[in-house]
């Protein structure tokens, strides 16, 4: 359980049909960079040279994984997909890095997911029953054998990933490369976004906009939930078997995972966090002096709670850019030093000044209420906290790190008493009413299960990890 929301994975893949002017790994490496706030604990890419498929992969950053020498060694340039990996189902170990290539019976295929399966302990079971021997202790692996399985009794690959779907249960959005075709596959509810993207003749898949542009591509559409988009010499198609109607995005995808120049399912990231800001002004408005935001994903509302009430925007932190997530903080002390490091507050801007901090979440409340402390530090007269996502109740089944409600800091406490707690004069949440209007353009609906307990898909009835993850004496009381 980790004291704030962490970060999805990403995905992106090439269909080339321009090879003397587009290099599909090397266009494929910036969309991962583009795509790198999303995962950053490994990454990898699997390229196709004329139905052969070569993949590399490994723990680390983008920039460390692919050094100019190691894409070039990647030969083909037919198609290519990549990942970038925030491990929540499987260690952080190379063997879970994506994307997976299975080499079967009736040929080969790579993967790479964005989401969490709520039924992979289930399906892995089967699997391993039936023969299957696993080499990671991800839920992409599940999803490969199963599509291989099918794939052997089906007349094509998209035949396979259509049948596959209907035994999945949970979030995936897939990149799936054989040797003729590429596919993007967003599940029934579409609770991860997918992309399409266009680049000269080129196809091109993405987990958000921003990749797309990165790389010079012309958005097209998203995949909508329960789609299969296939695209082979004949250009693109769509398979909308799986297709019901109905829609559970994640919220938070607009609130904090995604980049905000990324545009998802027809809405502006950067605009529905202005959005969320403005409401929370109306819900919860305050006499203040300045309206600072913590970055980076409370920025864009804080400026919104700036506009709508009229209270002046400042920057109000520095953010040092370059600690990565596995900062070590072994000691308390260091702990409290890790916040300074990475988030100092600017004291010109807050001393003396009655302060309205806007951030995208509480968790735990520890990190906030570090982060309070440094403004009060810095002489802040008073502190107003404003969350632009409603309090987390709730466990999350379909992909962010809040496993488990008993360390919530919402589901133990009032407002008030959180208030208290991490040192914040006042506290306001936005409404989930409110949560769910910030994407004006998005004719989706959103997942809110985590503050309300209701899914669009029934959760596990608990939450399991993989036994490969137990150590002895543990396993057998888990057996037990």
């Amino acid at each position: 359980m980790f004291n704030s929301i962490h970060e999805e994975c990403g995905v992106f893949a090439v269909f080339n049909n321009d090879k003397e002017e587009i290099n599909a790994a090397a266009s494929t490496y910036f969309g991962l960079y583009a795509l790198q706030h999303r995962g950053q604990e490994s990454c990898g890419i699997a390229v196709n040279d004329d139905g052969v498929i070569s993949c590399h992969r490994d723990v680390g950053l983008v920039s460390d994984v692919f050094k100019k020498e190691t894409l070039e060694k990647l030969s083909g340039n037919d198609m290519a997909i990549g990942h970038v990996r925030y491990s929540t189902t499987g260690e952080k170990q190379r063997s879970n890095a994506q994307p997976v290539v299975v080499n079967h019976h009736k040929g080969s295929m790579a993967l790479a997911h964005n989401g969490n399966l709520t039924n992979s302990f289930e399906l892995r079971r089967e699997l391993e029953l039936s023969g299957a021997i696993f080499h990671s202790t991800s839920d992409t692996e599940v999803i490969a054998y199963e599509i291989t399985k099918n794939r052997l009794q089906s007349k094509s690959i998209e035949e396979a990933v259509c049948k596959t779907m209907g035994t999945l249960k949970g979030a995936y959005s897939l990149v799936i490369m054989s040797p003729s075709k590429l596919m993007a596959v967003r599940d029934p509810y579409g609770f991860r976004p997918l992309c399409i993207g266009k680049l000269k003749n080129s196809y091109l898949f993405a987990s958000e906009t921003c990749a797309l542009d990165s790389v010079g591509a012309q958005y097209v559409r998203d995949v909508e939930p329960g789609e299969i988009v296939v695209v082979d010499e004949n250009g693109l198609r769509s398979i909308k078997d799986n297709c019901t109607g109905k829609s559970g995005m994640c919220v938070f995808e607009f609130i904090y995972f995604a980049r905000p120049d990324s545009r998802m399912d027809g809405s502006s990231v950067h605009e529905a966090r202005k959005r969320a800001g403005m409401y929370l002004a109306l819900e919860h408005p305050v006499n203040a002096d300045v309206v600072i935001g913590v970055p980076d994903s409370g920025l864009d509302a804080a400026i919104g709670f700036s506009e709508a009430s009229g209270i002046p925007y400042e920057i109000g932190f520095v953010k040092n850019k370059y600690i990565g997530r596995t900062f070590i903080q072994p000691t308390q002390t260091d702990r409290e030093n890790q916040v300074k490091i990475k988030l100092n507050p600017v004291d010109s801007v807050v001393k003396g000044k009655r302060v309205v901090m806007v951030d995208d979440s509480i968790v735990r409340g520890t990190t906030c209420a570090r982060i309070v402390r440094l403004l009060r530090a810095a002489g802040a007269k008073e502190v107003h906290m404003r969350v632009s996502a409603p309090p987390f109740k709730f466990p999350c089944y379909f992909g962010t790190d809040i496993d488990n409600k008993e360390s919530l800091i919402a589901n133990n406490h009032s407002i008030e008493e959180i208030a208290k707690i991490i040192g914040a004069d006042s506290l306001g949440y936005i409404s989930v009413e409110n949560v769910q209007k910030i994407a004006k353009d998005t004719k989706l609906s959103f997942c809110t299960g985590c503050f309300t307990g209701k899914y669009p898909v029934d959760p596990p009835e608990k939450a399991e990890k993989s036994k490969f993850l137990y150590k002895k004496g543990e396993a057998k009381r888990h057996e037990q």
